[in-house]
């Protein structure tokens, strides 16, 4: 990956300054030396802004995620193990991974700078929402890693949610679909957490399909279609790297999208019968 390659060769001029860089640069053992740049909310980035993006998004999915675990006053064993599911569906090379894990031990750290890294990344996404929600879906199934989360991590979620500029109502939804895909997407980071005595569905039912579509059972066809064309354009893997989502996650977004699919295909399979 060019950011990364760029980090660990020592040509990082053109990444992140802030918390985010003294996060990521005190795992690497050396600062970064350019704060913020200005966005202009182009949809396509060049490819430094790009890469100062990637290398934000990653820093703040695994401190942040360290964090959340943390929210309930200790890190269960299922926690630890969303983490390092959300590695391995990323393949991470072993120095990656390695940063990724000291990244999620500073988010568990007291005094972690929460509301300074989540401006920070707020500022670095600007505009760009479906990164935004990429990243808050990480974090909400951080908090369920370990079955429902309680009131603080329900606070917290809100409060996460509330400093990347992300509604009370879209947060609830964000939340309603991580505990759908829980359940019908065996595919996804979070199966690990799934206890072997629990039967895993093969696919969505009718319920959490229009659910994941965001649309009702009263809307029309052509509703239905242009609500999955939208998600399905929104998601695309490619679109998303383009945007400033590092290429290892490419992998959690093909998931979103085939989980769209899935939501669709259940919907016209029954609309038909």
């Amino acid at each position: 990956m060019a950011w990364w390659g760029k980090l660990v060769g020592g040509a990082f001029g053109f990444m992140v300054g802030g918390p985010l860089g003294a996060l990521l640069g005190s795992v690497l053992g050396h600062g970064l030396d350019r704060g913020i740049a200005q966005q202009d909310g182009a949809e396509q980035l060049n490819t430094g802004e790009r890469e100062r993006v990637q290398a934000a998004f990653f820093t703040a999915t695994f401190s942040v995620m360290g964090h959340v675990a943390k929210a309930d006053g200790r890190v269960s064993e299922r926690e630890i193990a969303l983490a390092e599911a959300v590695m391995a569906r990323m393949e991470l090379s072993p120095e990656k991974r390695r940063a990724a894990i000291e990244l999620f031990k500073q988010g568990k750290a007291e005094g972690f700078p929460l509301d300074d890294v989540l401006g920070q990344l707020r500022r670095e996404c600007h505009r760009r929402r479906t990164l935004v929600q990429m990243f808050l879906e990480i974090q909400i199934q951080a908090a369920y890693a370990d079955g429902l989360p309680g009131p603080y991590e329900k606070r917290l979620l809100l409060h996460i949610c509330s400093r990347l500029g992300i509604s009370e109502v879209l947060c609830r939804q964000l939340e309603q679909l991580v505990r759908l895909q829980r359940q019908f997407a065996p595919g996804s980071a979070g199966e690990r957490w799934r206890t072997t005595q629990r039967p895993v569905a093969k696919g969505p039912t009718l319920d959490q399909a229009y659910a994941v579509l965001g649309v009702e059972h009263t809307s029309t066809d052509a509703e239905v279609k242009r609500a999955f064309r939208r998600l399905l354009s929104q998601h695309h893997p490619d679109k998303l790297v383009s945007k400033g989502l590092p290429e290892e996650m490419m992998k959690l977004a093909t998931e979103k999208t085939r989980e769209i699919r899935q939501a669709y295909e259940a919907i016209t399979r029954a609309r038909a019968s």
